[in-house]
């Protein structure tokens, strides 16, 4: 997983809990890089898993509230470090829309060893939006984070709702968004 994603996490908890916080969280997950990170470098992504698990131990929020809620935030940080993945694009679905085949062939030129989860995405008539979440790394909960903050963020009356795909390995989950 790419470090840009652990510096945002880090930056969060540093946000919301205090710095304090933070050291606590490194030191007890007692992680392989020692906690130590940059947003270009690559890491196992087990190590995001032992600090939001040691996050929810500390501050009593439950793993997935603190992951959809990492996404949320995550959602504006990219807004503010990638403006022109948002220019042109008017509504939440053509943004959505534009995730696979647009932002992550950008992602995987910055960084071609990027391990991406897959987003298949349709549109559904007459006000309905199917994606479609696809990974390895189970992080449905951070999907959904970013789906709500794509919502917030273009102003849009639209339900979301989430349904968990059996599969025999990774995660799959259905999103259906639906405009009032």
């Amino acid at each position: 997983m790419k470090g840009i994603v652990f510096t945002e996490f880090l930056e969060m908890v540093e946000n919301q809990f205090g710095n304090d916080t933070v050291d606590d969280i490194i030191e007890s997950a007692h992680l392989p890089s020692g906690g130590a990170y940059t947003a270009v470098g690559t890491y196992n992504h087990e190590e995001i898993v032992s600090l939001v698990s040691q996050l929810s131990s500390v501050s009593s929020i439950a793993v997935p509230t603190l992951v959809k809620t990492f996404g949320q935030y995550l959602f504006g940080r990219f807004f503010s470090r990638y403006p022109d993945f948002f220019k042109d694009v008017a509504n939440t679905f053509d943004f959505l829309q534009s995730v696979e085949g647009h932002i992550h062939v950008e992602v995987k030129k910055l960084y071609p060893d990027a391990e991406l989860p897959s987003f298949h995405c349709r549109k559904l008539p007459p006000n309905q939006f199917e994606m479609i979440y696809q990974s390895t790394r189970h992080f449905g909960d951070l999907a959904e984070g970013l789906i709500l903050a794509c919502i917030q963020h273009y102003g849009e009356a639209i339900t979301l709702n989430r349904e968990n795909l059996e599969v025999e390995s990774g995660q799959t989950v259905r999103f259906i968004l639906t405009k009032a």
